[in-house]
């Protein structure tokens, strides 16, 4: 049976002193291949400072104000609206039962 995620978690925890050693250690030594260096020296910078933000540049122009953007919302809400509004009681019959209602039908019609 796998353990759960937390008691993986608080295992992998329990070595990050040895881990930091590692990379440091790795980062520090020059017989080390050049990438493996830089991998140590980036997953160090990485968990210490964070990474990098990412940067997304969009170039399209926005011409609509936020008074045009707020009618095409409600207009497209306006549009999918079903009209749920009850009739007026006053021109709507009262409820009957039985032959009441074929006649009070008869007179409406």
């Amino acid at each position: 049976m796998a353990k759960a995620p937390t008691d993986i978690r608080s295992l992998a925890r329990s070595h990050t002193a040895l881990a930091v050693r590692t990379l440091v250690g790795i980062a520090s030594q020059r017989s080390a291949p050049q990438s493996a260096r830089v991998a140590a020296a980036t997953a160090l910078l990485d968990r210490g400072w964070g990474k990098p933000k990412q940067e997304l540049e969009i170039n399209q122009e926005v011409t609509l104000s936020l008074a045009d953007s707020l009618a095409r919302i409600a207009q497209l809400d306006n549009d999918r609206m079903i009209d749920v509004t009850p009739e007026d009681p006053a021109n709507r019959p009262l409820p009957c039962l039985g032959s009441d209602r074929e006649k009070l039908e008869k007179t409406t019609t």
